[in-house]
């Protein structure tokens, strides 16, 4: 037998396989496993061209998978817009963006990333963006892109005026004379960039370039981009095809609810059979069901408890849910749901339910993203359906936009129900984790550490955790990122574990995240990363 191309010496190799869990050694041929075992049995399959990587007792993982990630325009984003992840005040945010439209003289001055928890229509409007954009047209986004801000000359430029008419799910806020303060939520936003001027081909490229390289410093190998259209697939599509998609990219197609359902079904059967490349695929449709509490767009079963009240719909009616959704089921697509509310997810189920009942039992690894709210009623029902959780455990924590926001909105009795990942698990519940990025860090050992702790990070203050009974273990936080997640994106079969034959696709840690203190693991730094036996990444 021909020698391995590369062999992995003097590791504790964890490969999340049960034929093999621990190994001091393995073996690469062709870009795939092809041993495993103690040092001493996998040098004999060294040749004299073999490549010897010590790695001096390191851990050795699976590679990570990020199942819920916004690669391509994140990564447009941030690395082209002004960065406002760590602005906290009005003056931060007019000196941060006034220094920003300073460096260049494009037409539109944009920004990423700002804190829907503490910028709101209380505190963000146009005339603050004028301070610092005065001369050109300006809009930011909000972290979870669920809301954004133009300036005055944004709404000029865009013919925002006090007639113009809420799109379908979505509002521009109003001042008390009918004025737009310029303020935008939901599918205002999408209507704002429709008319501003787009970015290239050539810049989105570069944006996931940029995206792919961060990614793998933080140990991923594959990714699953829950939102694209056709530009998306575009991109995706040529670096394919040239080679440069380094990073294993599965993706799910956006589903409007102004689509009938024969109009979705063909617009995805066609991104499908376009997209057969070794590293990027269309799997799954996604859907957007409701908003996000922070602007009460998040659809509850209950009115909200605050003095205001009130409640957001479905941005999908029941009957066109179950319709849809059984129309993609039965066509072998994945269904991928953005559900906040405990009503998005009590009908993301009720679709997934539909469906089954329809099309009969198959391993679609249906995904419901996000899970902020869950009636308790309705945990038992994820198993029986084949319903995966796909949650972002770095939201779990004592920090604003849960005690200040989430709580305040839903009152003490539903907050005992959020994010409520050990009883997903303990109800039987597969569960992907992710970043959500750019919402927040794609920095997979941040989210561990959160998901075991359910508190923040150490430097940023003694903080208790936020419901303790909630937590995960680390051995199931790493599952979510390699097992777990390799099912939610159709890659089981070559992905996920570190068994014979599998793609070597691997990830080599600074420090044993099973053991070191769990107030440590997330400043664990990646050493290497590797796709298909080939290092995409080696920290200096």
């Amino acid at each position: 037998m021909r020698p391995a191309d590369t062999i992995v010496l003097n590791a504790r190799i964890v490969t999340m396989d049960g034929a093999v869990p621990r190994a001091q050694a393995l073996a690469i041929r062709d870009g795939r496993v092809a041993g495993l075992g103690s040092d001493a049995d996998i040098r004999g399959m060294a040749g004299h061209a073999t490549k010897l990587i010590d790695a001096g007792g390191r851990l050795v993982l699976p590679g990570f998978q990020d199942t819920h990630i916004h690669l391509q325009d994140g990564g447009l984003d941030y690395s082209q817009n002004a960065d406002l992840t760590a602005v906290r005040t009005p003056g931060e945010l007019v000196a941060t963006l006034s220094a920003f439209a300073a460096t260049h003289e494009k037409p539109w001055v944009n920004g990423t990333g700002w804190l829907a928890v503490i910028f709101h229509a209380g505190n963000l409007d146009r005339h603050l963006l004028d301070r610092a954009v005065p001369d050109r047209p300006c809009l930011i986004v909000s972290s979870d892109g669920h809301s954004a801000c133009l300036n005055t000359l944004g709404c000029a430029a865009l013919g925002l005026t006090a007639e113009t008419p809420d799109p379908m799910n979505g509002h521009f806020v109003r001042g008390a004379r009918g004025e737009p303060t310029g303020m935008l939520y939901e599918k205002a936003v999408d209507w704002a960039e429709s008319r501003m001027p787009r970015p290239t081909d050539a810049d989105f490229t570069k944006g996931v370039l940029w995206a792919q390289a961060l990614a793998h410093s933080h140990g991923f190998t594959g990714v699953l981009d829950p939102r694209v259209e056709e530009r998306h697939i575009r991109i995706y599509r040529d670096l394919d095809t040239s080679g440069d998609l380094t990073l294993r990219v599965a993706s799910a197609a956006l589903v409007n609810a102004l689509d009938t359902t024969a109009e979705a079904l063909e617009r995805l059967s066609d991104f499908r059979a376009m997209t057969r490349g070794p590293r990027f695929k269309v799997h799954s449709a996604k859907f957007f069901l409701d908003g996000v509490i922070e602007n009460r767009t998040a659809a509850m079963i209950a009115p909200y408890a605050d003095e205001t009240g009130g409640n957001a719909p479905l941005m999908f009616d029941p009957g066109q849910i179950a319709e849809m959704f059984t129309a993609l089921d039965a066509a072998r697509f994945q269904i991928h749901v953005h559900a906040i509310g405990d009503m998005a997810v009590r009908a993301a189920l009720d679709g997934c339910e539909a469906a089954r009942g329809a099309n009969a039992d198959w391993p679609s690894q249906h995904q419901i993203a996000h899970i902020q709210f869950i009636d308790p009623a309705d945990l038992p029902r994820f198993r029986p359906l084949g319903v995966m959780a796909n949650v972002q455990p770095l939201w779990a924590r004592n920090e604003p936009a849960v005690t200040d926001a989430a709580v305040s909105l839903v009152g003490n009795d539903r907050s005992r129900w959020i994010y409520a990942f050990r009883s997903l698990l303990d109800a039987g519940a597969g569960m992907a984790l992710s970043s959500d990025w750019g919402v927040s860090t794609l920095n997979p050992f941040e989210i561990i550490e959160t998901a075991v702790t359910r508190q923040p990070p150490v430097a940023e203050g003694r903080v208790p955790p936020f419901l303790p009974e909630e937590r995960i273990t680390r051995a199931e936080a790493i599952a979510g990122y390699t097992v777990q997640a390799a099912a939610a994106a159709w890659r089981s079969a070559d992905t996920g574990t570190l068994g014979i034959g599998k793609q070597a696709d691997l990830v080599m840690l600074d420090r044993d995240v099973f053991v070191c203190p769990v107030h440590e693991i997330g400043a664990t730094q990646v050493d290497m990363t590797m796709v298909g036996g080939v290092v995409v990444f080696e920290r200096a």
